[in-house]
């Protein structure tokens, strides 16, 4: 069964015109897919109204890979400041993708680019924009 994903508006308004604007060939490429189905099946609230603990555009989220047991802090980003090695990862990427508009508590899960099945428990979320007063970042 799939989690309840919630976004705000504004994240949902700059996630279709991002979609709309990659999205070039009938075909949309696996990653603007992903994001479209979650833009289709998603909560949507204003931003003044959504929960602290739900993973925003610019939150800085702390994971546990569910098979290492590591844990990482990601900041969820749109694709031109995406830098995986610094932990900012892309929204139209697996992980990010199956990140935004869960909860602390949730599950995400993800294929790899090989195909392998990839899941981390979000343990918190250390900064949400939205939670420190910004609604227009």
């Amino acid at each position: 069964m799939a989690l309840e994903r919630t976004l705000t508006e504004l994240d949902h308004v700059r996630l279709l015109n991002l979609l709309r604007r990659d999205a070039h060939a009938d075909r949309l490429p696996p990653s603007l897919q992903t994001v479209g189905d979650l833009l289709d099946a998603c909560a949507i609230v204003p931003s003044r109204n959504v929960a602290a603990d739900v993973v925003t555009m610019g939150s800085e989220v702390l994971v546990e890979d569910r098979q290492s047991g590591v844990r990482s802090t990601l900041v969820l980003c749109y694709p031109a400041d995406a830098e995986p090695a610094t932990g900012r990862v892309s929204v139209l990427s697996p992980v990010g993708s199956a990140l935004l508009g869960l909860q602390a508590g949730d599950e995400a899960r993800w294929a790899t680019p090989t195909g392998d099945s990839r899941s981390a428990h979000v343990v918190a979320i250390l900064f949400q924009p939205e939670a420190s007063g910004d609604f227009a970042t």
